[in-house]
């Protein structure tokens, strides 16, 4: 250890308060963190990219400073969906301030890494007070039935009005409309459930009509359209 001159020059104060780390909720227990090994949870971080054209949502499961599990949900940018191809092999194995300063390839991940790491940190995840936080694989319970992220994609103009094109429920194939030309309900395909039957062998074409659902009035629709061409 170096000292400046003026440093070696001063004379000796003792230190009054001896305060450790504040307390953070881990897994239902309270601990004082030093090292990151103190760290566990399950938690969600969300980025942009610089020019914000497209997010990433970031879910991890941190296991004694150790990522054990994530989830990397992208959208908007094509060239995302491969960054986080590559940092889904990156990330686990590693401490969360390894992985924090771990080239993640995209501006989205990375930032999404950062906000997650200050809320471990912070104690403020998910699992702070559920004892011994969720087995590794609860990241896919995110995703839901066939494995799918939710996304929603809807569409206006202010000369032509609204287009749900998809929803939590599915994809969008009919939007239902009154009187008024308003929406009020839809038609949708479950493309997560309809591929997973097409995995058990069941025909596409039966796959997709189980796996096809309606949502609001459609039965009171004076016409449907298909959202995507009309």
């Amino acid at each position: 250890m170096q000292y400046s001159t003026e440093v070696q020059n001063m004379c000796p104060i003792q230190k009054g308060p001896q305060h450790t780390s504040s307390p953070i909720p881990v897994e239902g227990r309270w601990v004082n963190p030093k090292d990151v090994i103190a760290i566990s949870g399950v938690s969600h971080g969300v980025g942009t990219c610089a020019p914000q054209q497209g997010a990433a949502k970031l879910t991890l499961n941190v296991k004694d400073g150790i990522i054990e599990e994530v989830l990397i949900e992208t959208i908007g940018c094509s060239g995302m969906t491969h960054s986080a191809a590559m940092a889904s092999e990156l990330i686990t194995g590693k401490t969360i301030l390894e992985a924090l300063n771990t080239d993640l390839v995209c501006d989205a991940i990375n930032v999404a890494m950062r906000e997650i790491f200050l809320q471990y940190v912070y104690g403020r995840t998910q699992t702070a007070f559920s004892l011994d936080g969720l087995p590794i694989g609860a990241g896919l319970e995110d995703l839901g039935k066939g494995l799918r992220s939710q996304i929603g994609t809807h569409y206006g103009t202010r000369a032509k009005g609204p287009r749900y094109m998809e929803l939590a429920e599915g994809y969008v194939t009919q939007l239902a409309l009154d009187e008024n030309d308003e929406i009020i309900g839809y038609s949708f395909v479950n493309l997560g459930k309809m591929m997973e039957s097409i995995g058990k062998g069941t025909p596409a074409e039966e796959a997709m009509q189980l796996a096809t659902g309606q949502y609001g009035r459609c039965d009171e629709a004076i016409k449907t359209i298909d959202p995507r061409h009309q």
